[in-house]
């Protein structure tokens, strides 16, 4: 279960490396990267199967800050489906994503 674990946390993170990564590198020409929707689908997926793991193991759950966790992540799903419809978009609609999705970032590393 452990292997499984640290293949879902890779993934999950690199799941949020996509979304904060594309959202940033689009700030110049304001449009959301398809990679971005791939990236928040990966976060959530893993994030959900990353938590149903450390419910079938040993390993304490916060649910409270998983509830919180998957609504920030949600927003930003949310936000990303209906960015890409858009050819354009402003910055600060980017600007919106990429804080959430900092503090989706931060919530899991700081929030014990």
């Amino acid at each position: 279960m452990e292997i499984v674990h640290g293949v879902l946390l890779v993934l999950h993170l690199i799941g949020w490396a996509l979304v904060l990564g594309g959202v940033v590198t689009r700030m110049r020409k304001p449009e959301i990267n398809p990679g971005v929707w791939h990236g928040i689908l990966t976060a959530l997926v893993t994030g959900i199967l990353l938590v149903g793991v450390l419910e079938m193991g040993d390993g304490e759950v916060n649910n409270i800050k998983i509830g919180v966790k998957l609504v920030v992540a949600l927003v930003v799903g949310v936000l990303v489906w209906r960015g890409r419809k858009h050819e354009s978009v402003t910055t600060g609609y980017l600007g919106a994503i990429a804080g959430l999705t900092i503090l989706n970032i931060a919530l899991a590393v700081l929030w014990r």
